[in-house]
Formats: structure tokens, C-alpha cells, sequence
């Protein structure tokens, strides 16, 4: 049931019933258990993976979601990273898609809160990986809270990649405060700071303001951006880079 509604990004109730041959009853059972483990949230009528302005979507259906975007973001962000340096990255699927062409880069020395990139980097030849600890947290397959901002802030880097859920104008935005904190330490500890996001996060708002987009030197974007809002965000920024897809 959870593999369903993360491929399609959500599913009703009717639907999942008869599709699993089951009751309607055990279905939002199922989904209670599911939106417990933080799988999906559960809406009128049914479930979805997908993210809202004040709920982020699950990691499973985020490494699945906009992948050809974030490639092509990914490519741009690496040719900004100079071998020798030091990058810290934040636990988006838009820097794991960075921490994939990071061996080509070596020597570096990595940093990171996300269990996935960790796993992808350990024992990678000429990368140094520092792994930021904190508590762990299956929705995000991350380490978050206090532990991971003192360990963010007790570190400096060349370069740090963050993406946002949402951003606006002026400012960048996620829906979680935990995962806001860390994202403002992981800003303090680097000397350029590259903001890469995916054409579907423009336009928009979610809870918490992460950042102005003034604190950052490089906003990269892709191209399938809607024309009229990549032009709104180069009007306001002279740093943004767009990755052709």
C-alpha cells in the first residue's frame, strides 16, 4: 500500500480497498499505521506522499520524484566544486544527486547529516567523509536536533549545498523547524553557499523561512522551470544558474 501511494504521489481510500481487496476499515487502518511510521499523511478521502506547505513529503518518494531535474542540477553544482575543497551537504535528494559525481571531483573532504549519501561515499577513494550525528530520523533517513547543528557549527567549509521545499522571492522555505535549524548552521559553516533547487519548488511557501536568498552566492535551478518564474528569480538575483535539461 505504501509503495502505491509513494509511485503515484497519493491514492484514495476507495481505491486502495479495492485495489488490495480489502475493507474500508482496515484501509484507513493501514493508513494510521503508515502516516505513524511517517510513510504518508493522510487526507480527506485518502493518503498522500507529497508535500504540503507545512508537511515534507517522505524520502522514499522524494529520491523517486523530479530525478532527471536534479541530475541536471547536480552537474552544474559539481563544476562549482574545486578538488581539494571541502563541501558540506544537506540531507536533500537535490545534494545526494551532488554526492553522486563527487568521486570525479577527489580529493575532498565531505560532510553530511544524510544516511543515504553516507552510505553512497564511505570508503570512496580520496574523499574524506565526516558524518554528522544528532538524531535519527527515518521520515528523512537523516540526523537532525541539537546534536547535529553543534556538530555543523563546529566545522567550516569551502562550499555548502542545501536545498529548500519551497521557495519565494525573497526567501527560502521548509515545512520542519528541526530540519530548518540544521539548515541555517549548515549555512554559518560555509564560505560559498549554493542553494539548488528543482523548477516544482518555485513560487512557492512552506512554514519556515530557511533563508533569505540574498545569504546565498548561487541559486542553480533547471530549465524546465516555468519560463516567467526563472525570469522573476534572475530579476531579483544576479547568481542564478540554470542547469539545461
Amino acid at each position: 500500500m505504501a509503495e502505491l501511494i509513494v509511485r503515484q504521489g497519493s491514492a484514495t481510500v476507495t481505491e486502495l480497498a479495492e485495489g488490495f481487496a480489502v475493507s474500508v476499515m482496515t484501509v484507513h487502518r493501514d493508513l494510521d499505521e503508515l502516516e505513524r511510521q511517517g510513510m504518508v499523511r493522510k487526507v480527506r478521502g485518502g493518503a498522500t506522499a507529497q508535500a504540503s506547505n507545512i508537511w515534507e513529503s517522505n524520502i522514499a518518494y522524494r529520491l523517486q520524484a523530479h530525478t532527471a531535474a536534479k541530475d541536471a542540477i547536480a552537474q552544474v553544482v559539481a563544476g562549482m566544486i574545486e578538488p581539494g575543497s571541502s563541501v558540506m551537504l544537506d540531507d536533500s535528494t537535490t545534494a545526494l544527486a551532488v554526492a553522486r559525481r563527487l568521486s570525479a571531483m577527489a580529493p575532498l573532504t565531505v560532510v553530511t547529516n544524510f544516511l543515504e549519501a553516507i552510505r553512497l561515499l564511505a570508503g570512496t577513494p580520496d574523499i574524506r567523509l565526516i558524518a554528522l550525528g544528532g538524531e535519527y530520523h527515518a521520515t528523512h533517513d537523516s540526523f537532525l536536533g541539537l546534536g547535529c547543528v553543534d556538530a555543523a557549527e563546529a566545522v567550516s567549509t569551502d562550499v555548502v549545498v542545501v536545498s529548500t521545499s519551497a521557495i519565494s522571492d525573497q526567501y527560502a522555505f521548509h515545512q520542519e523547524q528541526e530540519i530548518v535549524l540544521v539548515k541555517r548552521a549548515m549555512l554559518r559553516s560555509g564560505t560559498r553557499r549554493i542553494l539548488a533547487v528543482d523548477g516544482s519548488k518555485l513560487a512557492r511557501m512552506a512554514l519556515h523561512r530557511v533563508a533569505p536568498l540574498d545569504d546565498f552566492d548561487v541559486i542553480v535551478v533547471d530549465s524546465d522551470a516555468p519560463a516567467e518564474m526563472l525570469q522573476r528569480l534572475r530579476d531579483r538575483h544576479r547568481h542564478v544558474e540554470v542547469a539545461q535539461m
